[in-house]
């Protein structure tokens, strides 16, 4: 057997070996179940995992970033007119927020942790300086205690609206940013605190919420299954609420937003429970995105999400009382807020009714900057640090206004009913351009492991394609040799025939010459050819 002949058997021998060994592990998956098993039992809250610490600390830095809506036109808002806003900020802040006394439960399948949050403010991401810029704003104090009013007499209503008008209240405020969000001390409400040592004379919209927390959790550490990996159990020591009208509207899904289950896919719907929304809300997959080279799936919540009952009649739980409903893009909150009549929406109305867009003069809702949306790595596990790869949390504050016009108060009489915006919020957290080169390599080796046998196949085609060409070359290499072994025979015979002589057998001298020439010559004569050495010219 020739060199060349081991060479093409070899080839082949190692081609067939190849392509049946990779297409074997490509059908049955072997690397991808591999890398999920050991991600189902990695990414767990235990205090061996690698994601415990990420989760204790969170490591990409959270901003709130705080947009007020200023009035300019307040006399005619009193007067029956349509109010006009304009937006002002942001007024950033960075968010600091430890989990605290961590205590594992039920044999490491929980954890309690309290969640405290802490505001710093950051001025190069700022608009302005929130405690010299001051804002026009509906006077939340005293609608509070309006509200308050409400159910009772017109009477009643009548003489505090009297007192509050020589007090010098009035349906709109005038203070600085920082007074709105970290808390002033309000007139109106050091009046009642006198009389009722229970209330507040203080107010802010983030009165008394920096450096406290929003309660008490109970997580799922995903011990006993991947998906329930960061979800929450109980909250405050409830599993489900009572503030709303039906069971569906009270239950607590979904993790707090800062983790979700790894291996997430396009199918499926993300819940997050949001305290200061007082329900959970559900988020679908929107598109494929690219953050900082990473490829991650966007999530958003759906139309139906603040969607009117009479489109979505699963919303009708969220309607209190019962029956009383709002309408499309707003949820009044107030049944978890003691105080005013809060409504929450996404910003300048998104996705919300014409009619509370149009109503308000300076609201431009658009889906680029008003989306409320989450940006996920798919295979979070690969760096758990950082699993929410850009979070844009939104939502606005209003106030309903539409109880004033029945206050009896001269100044409100005429004013029309609206949900009034007061201010919006965004959170978001990005990764961080060191945690995103990081998570590239991770992505790339992961990608690199889980598709192995797609590499065997290849090369295996590769080597079939060596040895088509090998075997063709070598049997066009036999053909050659063939076809010169026939033309040096060809060439042999030819030689020989040029070379042939004829000579006289008999021995007999040749009297030829002494015969008369008349005389023919006789037949019968017998010769013989013999090959004889051609003389050289």
């Amino acid at each position: 057997m020739t060199r060349r002949s081991c060479a093409i058997y070899a080839t082949g021998i190692v081609c067939a070996h190849l392509l049946i060994v990779g297409i074997a592990l490509v059908l049955a998956q072997v690397f991808q179940t591999m890398i999920q098993s050991r991600l189902k039992k990695e990414i767990t809250l235990t205090e061996k995992s690698q994601v415990f610490e990420a989760w204790k600390n969170p490591p990409p830095p959270v901003y709130m970033e705080y947009y007020f809506f200023n009035v300019t036109n307040p006399e005619v808002f009193l007067a029956g007119g349509k109010a006009s806003v304009q937006q002002i900020g942001p007024y950033t802040y960075r968010e600091y927020r430890p989990r605290e006394n961590v205590t594992f439960l039920e044999n490491g399948t929980k954890v309690y942790a309290l969640n405290p949050k802490t505001f710093v403010f950051v001025p190069e991401k700022s608009a302005g300086n929130p405690e010299v810029d001051l804002v026009r704003t509906v006077n939340i104090p005293l609608v509070a205690v309006m509200n308050e009013l409400n159910s009772y007499s017109f009477l009643l209503r009548s003489v505090v609206s009297f007192y509050l008008s020589g007090l010098g209240v009035d349906l709109f405020m005038t203070r600085t940013v920082h007074e709105i969000l970290w808390g002033f001390k309000d007139p109106l409400l050091t009046k009642i605190h006198s009389l009722k040592p229970e209330v507040d004379e203080y107010f802010g919209l983030m009165w008394k919420k920096n450096g406290t927390h929003e309660g008490e959790f109970v997580f799922h550490t995903g011990e006993q299954n991947y998906l329930d990996y960061g979800k929450i159990d109980t909250w405050n020591g409830l599993r489900k609420m009572s503030w709303w009208s039906s069971n569906q509207s009270n239950m607590i899904n979904g993790t707090d937003g800062a983790v979700f289950h790894p291996l997430i896919n396009k199918n499926e719907l993300l819940y997050i429970f949001a305290a200061d929304l007082c329900r959970s809300i559900h988020l679908g997959y929107v598109k494929d995105v690219e953050v900082k080279g990473i490829q991650a799936y966007r999530f958003a919540p759906p139309a139906d999400v603040l969607m009117s009952p009479d489109n979505n009649p699963t919303n009708a739980g969220f309607c209190v009382p019962a029956g009383e409903c709002l309408g499309t893009g707003v949820l009044k909150v107030s049944v978890c807020r003691e105080g005013a009549p809060i409504v929450v929406s996404f910003p300048h109305f998104y996705q919300a009714d014409e009619a509370y867009i149009n109503a308000v003069d300076g609201l431009n809702p658009q889906k680029e900057y008003h989306e409320t949306y989450l940006d996920l790595q798919p295979v979070p596990q690969t760096l758990p640090t950082s699993q929410i790869r850009t979070r844009l949390v939104q939502f606005m504050f209003s106030l309903i206004s539409s109880f004033l016009s029945s206050s009896s108060s001269r100044k409100t009489r005429h004013i029309n009913e609206t949900i009034f915006p007061i201010m919006f919020v965004n959170e978001t957290a990005t990764i961080d351009d060191d945690s995103a080169a990081q998570m590239r390599t991770m992505i790339l080796l992961v990608t690199l492991v889980s598709n192995f046998p797609l590499l065997i196949v290849g090369m295996g085609i590769i080597l079939l394609l060596v040895l088509v060409v090998l075997f063709c070359r070598n049997r066009q290499k036999k053909n050659e040799v063939k076809r010169i072994d026939f033309t040096e025979a060809f060439h042999s015979f030819t030689t020989a025939k040029d070379d042939t002589a004829y000579t006289q057998v008999s021995d007999k001298p040749d009297d030829s010459s002494e015969k008369p020439a008349s005389q023919p010559t006789k037949n019968g004569s017998y010769i013989a050819m013999s090959p004889v050495e051609a003389q050289k010219c």
